[in-house]
């Protein structure tokens, strides 16, 4: 149910907020009486765009937040013993027993009884998990749901679990990258069409070396944990904890960045946010065609007939060479001149390269001065 809020939170929070952050941008930044953008201005739809960006960054970063302290909430049998995640068969049973005199069933009465009763079956159930080596390898990489619907005499060796493990595993990726390529081929997903295999791809790899092998990830291992409980004070993930995390931040990730991601490209000279390459610019690309083509056959026909007027004005001199090749030289004179050397950019490279003469003459030459 959170992960259908999520996803419909997706859908329309981060525009709803942009708008509601942007009136209250413009009335705490332009003064009383001043005009404000208007929509359709480029101004009004630059605002748009990085109050939009920072919307969704901030909007993932609360559902990293909320992901990760599901997880912590939750808690672990490690964390319910109050027990490393090193800790032997002994040491479970040892930790179980003072607990067990602490929280007995039989020393609560009255309307905390059932509450008690409950709370003492987990740390049984617990405290059974850790302490048999196949179950609690189970547990570790597929959590406590696997571990109790996978129940002996079904699942009794580690194998048994692995292989539980891997049937569960794979309907779930063939089903994501259905999902995936059905949404493709419904023009969803545009944005990252092959990054989203990639992601796809790299999260199967980690959670079948998650499961399968005996030792944790060496991300998890040597970078995560030591973080969170070396810096952060907090206890360390188990492999279905980050395997969880990861399957839901994959699919967090690519909806925010696929939202960020064509923005972040956007055109606003117009007004509007034009996304390039995206199929609601196809019919703007269509009328710029048109218009160049349009404005390629202006300059074809003006180019014609500035040839005919041309020709008209040396009609009489058609017998006469020598005064026609005077006249085109006086009229490519004239295009140099008033054309050309107008031009701000060819008078200042002629400064510069007059400049540097001057400054590479020899002392006392003509001209220098």
């Amino acid at each position: 149910m959170s992960a259908l809020l999520s996803l419909l939170g997706w859908s329309f929070l981060p525009s709803l907020v942009t708008g509601w952050t942007q009136s209250l941008y413009y009335s705490i930044t332009i003064r009383a009486g001043d005009p404000k953008p208007q929509p359709g201005t480029p101004r009004f739809a630059e605002h748009r765009r990085r109050i939009h960006i920072a919307v969704v960054a901030l909007y993932l970063l609360y559902t990293i937040y909320e992901a990760d302290y599901d997880l912590q909430r939750q808690g672990t049998f490690y964390t319910d013993l109050g027990l490393p995640l090193h800790a032997t068969e002994r040491e479970v049973k040892s930790r179980f027993r003072r607990l067990a005199a602490l929280h007995h069933p039989d020393k609560v009465t009255g309307t905390g009884s059932r509450d008690a009763n409950d709370y003492f079956v987990h740390l049984k159930t617990a405290a059974d998990t850790l302490s048999d080596s196949a179950r609690r390898f189970a547990y570790e990489r597929l959590g406590p749901d696997a571990v109790a619907s996978c129940a002996a005499p079904r699942c009794v060796t580690i194998r048994d679990f692995v292989v539980r493990g891997a049937q569960a595993l794979v309907p779930y990726y063939a089903a994501a990258a259905a999902a995936i390529y059905g949404l493709g081929l419904l023009g969803y997903l545009d944005w990252g069409r092959y990054e989203r295999w990639l992601v796809l791809a790299v999260l199967f790899v980690f959670e079948a070396h998650a499961v399968t092998r005996p030792s944790m990830p060496a991300i998890l291992e040597k970078v995560v944990n030591p973080l969170l409980v070396g810096v952060l004070g907090r206890p360390p993930y188990l492999q279905f904890q980050a395997i969880a995390l990861a399957r839901k931040l994959s699919v967090t990730v690519y909806i925010a960045f696929s939202q960020i991601g064509p923005l972040l490209g956007a055109d606003t000279s117009s007004g509007q946010l034009a996304v390039r390459g995206s199929k609601g610019s196809g019919n703007e690309e269509k009328a710029l065609r048109e218009g160049l083509e349009r404005l390629e056959t202006t300059v074809k026909r003006l180019d014609a007939d500035a040839a005919r007027l041309l020709e008209t004005e040396l009609a009489p001199f058609a017998g006469d060479e020598e005064i026609r090749n005077t006249m085109w030289a006086k009229v490519k004179e004239w295009l140099v001149q008033n054309t050309i050397r107008s031009d701000p950019m060819v008078r200042d490279a002629l400064g510069r390269s007059f400049a540097k003469r001057r400054m590479d003459a020899p002392a006392g030459a003509r001209g220098t001065r």
